[in-house]
């Protein structure tokens, strides 16, 4: 089968690779459309898989299309989404209900081949069907979703907060809309790319600009929210926060990002900084959400390209051209 593979560090190919097989509790699951996501890029960059060459990808749907001898939930024909964790469910982070930070942390196309491919393998367990209305092409969408739901599980906002997002790319603008949707105030985006943040303003926001001293809230706000993993929005926004507010450091930052914090202010003014690491019980609540129409897919997604163009797909989304770019194997 043909699959994009991240060789060595910054080298990315499309090739011919052998056709997957699934384990006793596994499908296969032909896939109809895989996003890319800053996880890749830091992949390319020889961060968080633990080695190279793999396949990547690991936001994917598609149409299971073989099944392993003791899969009874699914069955060849159903259109499924698929979660791409791999907890060991022994370690002690899993006995304590945060199976996210897994001490043996593995995840379909970070650390086992992914859906950059016409093919891949899941354990039936991570595969959530989808219902008939929602196209399945749209639903490589559901996994970043789930992410943005498990970081308003932490921020367990409140009604009525005023919220500064940082960065208006795929993840800041599904922060936006369940922002909108769990009773905040006020919901203001900053961004330095224009375009970006007109879409933020076709979705709907309270203010936008590419600096927050446009903005008209010198006391600060309530949830500050960096999607961007970039050092000099993450120092910024760390000090845009409100007296009792909380900043949630949602992008993903590089390894090597330092910011600094002022700790007399986080101590006298009662803020909470604190971090959302991926996918942890949310997967089903976003591919309902999904379905419901909490994103409109249009929107989010810029490009549809082939799979022989990903090395290019990989290149336009490290320049920050277009919003959520899927690849269509």
């Amino acid at each position: 089968m043909k699959a994009a593979v991240i060789e060595s560090v910054g080298r990315a190919v499309v090739t011919e690779v052998p056709d997957p097989t699934p384990g006793p509790r596994e499908v296969v699951v032909e896939v109809a459309a895989c996003g890319l996501c800053g996880t890749d890029l830091h992949i390319l960059q020889g961060e968080f898989a633990p080695k190279l060459p793999i396949v990547p990808g690991h936001e994917f749907a598609g149409e299971v299309v073989g099944v392993g001898s003791q899969v009874t939930e699914v069955a060849i024909g159903d259109r499924v989404a698929v979660d791409p964790s791999l907890y060991c469910h022994e370690c002690r982070q899993c006995r304590n209900g945060h199976n996210n930070l897994c001490e043996r942390w593995a995840a379909i196309g970070v650390t086992v081949p992914g859906g950059a491919a016409q093919y891949a393998v899941a354990p039936v367990a991570n595969c959530v069907k989808l219902p008939e209305h929602v196209r399945t092409q749209d639903a490589a969408l559901v996994e970043p979703l789930s992410c943005a739901v498990r970081g308003y599980d932490v921020l367990q906002s409140r009604l009525g907060a005023h919220v500064l997002i940082y960065g208006s790319g795929t993840m800041g603008l599904m922060m936006l809309e369940l922002a909108k949707r769990t009773g905040a105030a006020s919901v203001d985006v900053v961004d330095l790319n224009p375009v970006r943040l007109e879409t933020a303003r076709q979705l709907g926001v309270s203010g936008s600009a590419a600096n927050p001293d446009e903005l008209d809230r010198p006391q600060g706000w309530d949830l500050v929210i960096d999607a961007t993993g970039n050092a000099a929005a993450i120092q910024d926004g760390l000090e845009r926060v409100a007296k009792a507010g909380t900043f949630l450091q949602f992008g993903v930052a590089d390894y090597a990002t330092r910011v600094t914090i002022d700790p007399y202010r986080i101590y006298n003014q009662e803020i909470t900084i604190t971090g959302s690491m991926a996918v942890l019980h949310s997967y089903e609540r976003a591919a309902e959400l999904f379905a419901n129409g909490v994103l409109d897919p249009d929107v989010f997604i810029s490009d549809r390209l082939p799979l022989d163009s990903y090395p290019q797909a990989l290149e336009q989304f490290a320049a920050g051209v277009g919003r959520k770019i899927v690849v269509i194997p």
